[in-house]
């Protein structure tokens, strides 16, 4: 199946479901399978395994993260407020 550059992964729908449709899929489908950082090890190689399951290739580690990215930016903001709130309470 030949896809363009500005279809890309959604070049399987051909005409269908309309260009705004397409480009949110788009978005989130190349966030979704391209690799991310793993928690543990700090290497380059989560993958996902189903919705919210996510899995290092290296260390085997098996974490629950996002639906479509292994960590939410609600997530991370979340976080950092606990690291922030615990830092200020240990002094």
């Amino acid at each position: 199946m030949a896809r363009t550059k500005k279809v890309g992964i959604t070049g399987r729908f051909g005409p269908r479901y309309g260009r705004k449709a397409k480009r949110t899929v788009k978005s989130i489908e190349e966030k979704m399978k391209k690799n991310h950082t793993c928690p543990q090890c700090d290497r380059v190689a989560v993958k996902r395994i189903s919705s919210g399951i996510w899995k290092c290739k290296k260390c085997n580690t098996v974490f629950t993260g996002g639906a479509y990215v292994p960590q939410t930016p609600m997530a991370r903001t979340a976080a950092r407020n606990i690291k922030r709130i615990v830092g200020v309470e240990g002094k």
